[in-house]
């Protein structure tokens, strides 16, 4: 057997992120339906509609590679929105909920950040300029969405979970 290389490793990757994004598809929704802040509720909806045109980016990757587009099953993702599905679950009923959401959404940002990051640079490194100005765009909308979420926290939903004076 060969031995595998960055460009296998970059494939893989490529794999993981695809299976990331159709698995955050799914939790924006439940995500967008559990939270009660109107514009907690409208920033998970607008960051799923980016998503689902970066599940459709990633299809554009597939392509220029000459690979199907198959997914990998990327355990730490499944732990991050599992974390996500235990928030909704035992704070459906709290203040806090959304406080949680919004971390839970931010902890997805950061490993899309860290994973786009990575494909990115390789892409680089691999000579294969036209699929990391694609992942560029991602990587520009993923950081966009985390300082979004941060602001909105600081504004508005962290305080909302705070015990009410006595």
């Amino acid at each position: 057997m060969p031995a595998k290389t960055l460009d296998d490793m970059f494939f893989d990757g490529v794999k993981d992120i695809y299976y990331a994004e159709r698995q955050i598809v799914k939790a924006l929704k439940k995500m967008s339906r559990g939270a009660k802040d109107q514009a907690l509720k409208a920033a998970f909806d607008k960051h799923l509609q980016e998503t689902e045109g970066q599940v459709e980016r990633l299809l554009e990757i597939f392509e220029l590679l000459g690979k199907p587009a198959r997914g990998k099953t990327c355990p730490a993702i499944d732990g991050i929105l599992e974390e996500g599905s235990e928030i909704l679950e035992e704070f459906k009923d709290s203040d806090a909920l959304d406080a949680g959401l919004l971390a839970a959404a931010q902890a997805v940002e950061h490993y899309e950040i860290a994973r786009y990051g990575t494909l990115k640079a390789w892409a680089l490194q691999l000579g294969k300029p036209d699929i990391a100005n694609i992942l560029t765009v991602t990587l520009i909308e993923e950081t966009k969405t985390d300082e979004a979420l941060t602001q909105l926290a600081n504004a508005a939903v962290n305080s909302k979970g705070k015990p009410k004076a006595a």
